[in-house]
């Protein structure tokens, strides 16, 4: 191990320390994973902007329908992309049971406003179900610990928040990355997800990590490669084959999206370590005629 990537990951355990626990919550309704199997979403829930309101598509007019599809598919564990504070506070009030993981910016930022307001990339987990056993965030740039950093012609500050959690009935531990890497820079992308690779791999290959996130990228695009070639596999190409999924980005227009051709899959949960995947599925739900965000959500069902 280099001298620069001991540096890294020591830095990385004393940021740990740092990171913020916020109450969160719970509810629970239609489709259920199998007994005893770890139900995962990925939900990039489009950030609440006051254009989309005039639009129809405004978080105030989505979301209970976004709460509706998440709580319909009753999960384990969730990773938010773009989540504002008044997001937050709307899914803490509709989850009791659950915690999220993360920071509701700009407290942990220098920049007090615009985009770096936003809480990024939260973790949600069944408090009941799992006990927290530590946890921290770094951010995607050649300076981790230092909140708010770009690197690479990054378009905006990207970061990762990640807990370690205990499974209460069983005490089988996993480990849940979550992250929004850029949407610009092709560089940074394949910068930002080497950084998640390389620190992932401080554990043992046989502990158990799931990856989860919006990646601005496809399947075949080599910014996955540093993920590819340090043991993560990913979730619905092992059980459906490594090929084109469908889109997951769809501007509000869900199936009916004129470009999605061009598009395709840019959402996924991945897993390393004793962990396997029994189910996985692109969600492509809308009730009243709307959808819960711009993306479609995606849902893996695991196997510790």
């Amino acid at each position: 191990m280099s001298a620069t990537r001991r540096k890294f990951i020591h830095q990385l355990g004393l940021g740990a320390a740092s990171a913020t626990l916020l109450p969160f919550g719970g509810s629970a309704t239609e489709t259920k994973a199998p007994r005893g199997f770890h139900r995962v979403l990925s939900c990039n829930v489009r950030v609440a902007l006051p254009e989309d309101e005039t639009k129809g598509v405004g978080w105030p007019q989505r979301k209970d329908i976004c709460i509706q599809v998440i709580q319909n598919q009753q999960p384990d564990i969730v990773g938010f992309q773009e989540v504002l504070k008044v997001q937050a506070e709307d899914i803490r009030e509709a989850f009791p049971r659950f915690c999220l993981f993360g920071f509701e910016g700009p407290e942990m930022d220098a920049h007090p406003t615009g985009y770096h307001g936003i809480a990024k990339n939260p973790i949600l987990f069944n408090k009941e179900r799992y006990e927290l056993l530590t946890g921290g965030n770094y951010w995607l740039s050649e300076t981790p610990l230092v909140a708010g950093s770009k690197s690479w012609n990054t378009a905006r500050a990207r970061h990762a928040n990640w807990v370690r959690l205990k499974e209460r009935k069983t005490g089988k531990e996993l480990r849940i990355v979550n992250l929004h890497l850029d949407h610009i820079s092709d560089e940074a992308k394949k910068q930002q997800a080497r950084i998640v690779a390389e620190e992932s791999a401080q554990y043992s290959t046989a502990f158990a990590q799931l990856l989860t996130g919006d990646f601005n990228s496809r399947f075949d695009s080599p910014v996955l490669a540093s993920l590819r070639t340090s043991d993560w596999k990913e979730s619905y190409e092992t059980l459906h084959g490594q090929k084109e999924a469908g889109h997951t980005g769809h501007e509000f227009e869900g199936t009916a999206y004129t470009k999605a051709a061009s598009k395709g899959r840019i959402d996924y949960i991945w897993y390393r370590g004793n962990i396997k995947p029994v189910e996985s599925k692109i969600i492509k739900d809308a009730l009243k005629g709307k959808f819960p965000s711009d993306h479609f959500f995606m849902l893996s069902d695991f196997e510790v």
